[in-house]
């Protein structure tokens, strides 16, 4: 029997969140990098 596991959106939020991502260069290094590749969701 698996294990479920207990998906949190709050803490997924916080921890890879776009307002997360912004706060740091390298995190908005990720965001330019993925809007220049066209992706739809960024974070």
């Amino acid at each position: 029997m698996k294990i479920r596991v207990r998906k949190s959106s709050i803490k997924r939020a916080r921890m890879c969140g776009f307002r997360k991502r912004m706060r740091t260069k390298g995190g908005r290094a990720i965001i330019k990098r993925r809007r220049a590749k066209g992706q739809k969701l960024n974070t």
